[in-house]
């Protein structure tokens, strides 16, 4: 079916192209559901810019369910996100799965914190995916650094991290869609178990047969790092929040929801390494 013509079951993915939103929609095309992707770039599908409020009608025509992700460089939701979410209320989107973070419920310094609130007064159904951090930044995020420097450089000190795989995300997010008893609750969705970034720099340097470290960063060094890659001090300052988070336990959280949605045990951290090895070899190309 068309994506302009009216579909009960015609999702909205956002962030298409990106990490989650790829593989979201690959589990919701393996469960047969019509989809629409959206995204900014040229050949992302409909096109869909939260700056730019003149996009959302057009992406959310015939829309009954949105899987929404915050891009990285929006910290200011107000206007862009939640604004969203008032058109989508308006022209009938019945389901909102949205990929939050845990402890958004009670951290407000995290932007997914106004965007939960507002979507709980959307009079839309919603559900808060809130995961822990993902497998996949270390080969997106930390790969600049893992693979042309052998290190992994973030403030998280000692802290214990339950990394999440998005591919396991994204098959919550399709489950998400079809169970109605899923909707209108927040789900804490973690790894297998938490692990140090030495533990990680570990397990890379076995795999990767040399030897990768963990330098732990300053919060100022690493706003530093941050903002010469090219980061918002926005998007810098909320990443440098989520990190020093870490050392006080808040993203250690063992949650057993994932893997009872799943029916099987999450993926582990050291699963998403062996799978993705070509991701951190020297003198390969972003």
């Amino acid at each position: 079916m068309p994506d302009h013509e009216p579909n009960q079951d015609l999702i909205l993915v956002t962030g298409a192209t990106g990490n989650v939103g790829r593989e979201v929609a690959k589990a919701l095309e393996a469960r047969h559901r019509s989809i629409r992707r959206a995204g900014r770039g040229q050949g992302d599908g409909v096109a869909l810019d939260f700056t730019q409020p003149s996009t959302f009608g057009p992406a959310l025509q015939g829309v009954r369910g949105v899987f929404l992700m915050r891009p990285p460089a929006i910290s200011k939701v107000k206007d862009t996100i939640n604004r969203f979410v008032d058109v989508a209320a308006r022209v009938g989107v019945q389901q909102v799965v949205f990929l939050s973070v845990v402890g958004a419920g009670r951290n407000p310094l995290v932007p997914h914190h106004a965007i939960e609130k507002h979507l709980e007064g959307s009079g839309i159904a919603w559900t808060f995916l809130r995961a822990g951090f993902f497998a996949q930044n270390l080969g997106d995020a930390y790969r600049t650094d893992i693979r042309d420097h052998d290190r992994i450089y973030v403030p998280a000190g000692a802290g214990r991290v339950n990394f999440v795989d998005t591919r396991d995300l994204a098959e919550a997010a399709a489950i998400a869609f079809e169970r109605p008893d899923l909707r209108n609750r927040a789900l804490t969705l973690t790894g297998p178990g938490a692990v140090t970034f030495a533990e990680i720099a570990t397990m890379l340097t076995h795999e990767l047969g040399r030897t990768i470290g963990y330098q732990p960063a300053s919060v100022l060094g690493y706003l530093r790092h941050l903002r010469a890659g090219g980061l918002t001090i926005g998007h810098a300052a909320i990443q440098a929040i989520l990190h020093v988070g870490l050392r006080f336990g808040q993203g250690a959280t063992m949650d057993p929801t994932l893997g009872q949605l799943l029916g099987r045990p999450p993926r582990g951290v050291q699963t998403y390494i062996a799978d993705h090895l070509e991701r951190w070899a020297p003198g390969r190309p972003a």
